[in-house]
């Protein structure tokens, strides 16, 4: 990556950085030509937001001062139709400056060569491969023409927040900023094909689907601002007959997945879709599993198997959760 440069004429603090050219060569494959099905960014950024609160469980096993009097760990999407915006944000174990120029400016030093040499001209519609390689965050450009991040490491003082932005084409900034709250928020500004018609996500109704059906599986929960029905009542106090209606959004925040591993539910309650998508989801396999198997043994151990055989590939994928009695 080259120097940090000071951006002419904006915030002194404001410095500039150009992305690793096996980086830039991946957005561009990603903006243009790679993914015909550009869901798989909600996918991506649930995932690595689950993966930043699963890293601050790590890290308070050792130093419970990290959680900073707040140890429900959650994720939230926000969309602003006014704005165009969509927002995931997570109270994980965020970053601090030099973080964000690494892992997003970086993100796979490894991954991001693996990805390219695996990146065949009949895989380009493969929209499982990105997540393969560790370089998901970047599917966000696949709907976005700019992403800002704005996040605070854990543990660290509020004025150590950082915010990161790109609109994918080379560059990014990043700027020291004051955050009163640990963890990430990735704010994507929606291309304008991206924010109405069919490929509208400023949906809620839609984004909802997409976390039923590529994150249900999550322990976390994920919310979203409730939404109720508020029907017109006509000026006349005496006659109280509904001539109309619409949703409005509150400030409550819902949570939109079932919050719990797939593997840990009774299998009476979970249907072939849902093994199917999850399958998908761990394997980055586009085919649906050849069988599977879902059972709990009881006994001295106790312990929940599920157990995947694949069409194709001799991998077999295999989930156990244990404990003793």
């Amino acid at each position: 990556m080259s120097e940090a440069t000071q951006a002419e004429g904006l915030n002194p603090e404001l410095k500039k950085h150009t992305f690793e050219a096996e980086v830039a060569q991946l957005l561009h494959l990603v903006t243009h030509s790679l993914y015909s099905n550009a869901d798989i960014f909600v996918r991506e950024l649930v995932s690595n937001a689950s993966d930043a609160c699963d890293k601050l469980r790590f890290e308070g096993t050792n130093d419970d001062s990290l959680y900073e009097d707040d140890g429900e760990l959650k994720i939230r999407i926000a969309v602003d139709e006014a704005a165009k915006t969509i927002t995931f944000t997570d109270n994980g174990i965020g970053m601090n400056e030099a973080d964000a120029i690494e892992n997003l400016g970086t993100i796979a030093k490894s991954g991001t060569k693996a990805f390219l040499d695996k990146l065949s001209e009949s895989q380009k519609q493969d929209g499982q491969l990105i997540g393969q390689f560790g370089v998901g965050f970047y599917s966000g450009f696949i709907v976005a023409d700019t992403i800002s991040v704005e996040s605070r490491k854990a543990g660290e003082p509020a004025d150590k927040g950082v915010r990161w932005v790109s609109d994918g084409t080379g560059s990014f900034t990043v700027e020291p900023i004051t955050k009163d709250t640990r963890g990430t928020a990735i704010t994507l500004h929606l291309k304008e094909e991206y924010s109405e018609g069919e490929d509208n996500y400023l949906d809620r109704s839609k984004i909802k689907r997409l976390v039923n059906k590529y994150s249900d599986h999550i322990s976390l929960p994920i919310q979203m601002r409730k939404e109720i029905w508020q029907e017109d009542v006509k000026e006349d106090e005496n006659d109280d007959t509904p001539v109309g209606g619409q949703m409005v959004l509150t400030d409550e925040w819902e949570t939109i997945n079932k919050a719990s591993a797939l593997w840990t539910r009774s299998s009476s309650e979970i249907e072939d879709d849902e093994y199917v998508d999850f399958y998908k989801n761990i394997s980055y396999d586009m085919d649906a599993p050849l069988t599977w198997t879902h059972n709990r043994v009881e006994g001295r151990v106790q312990y929940t198997q599920l157990l995947y055989i694949p069409k194709k590939h001799q991998l077999i994928y295999t989930l156990v959760s244990s404990s003793m009695v």
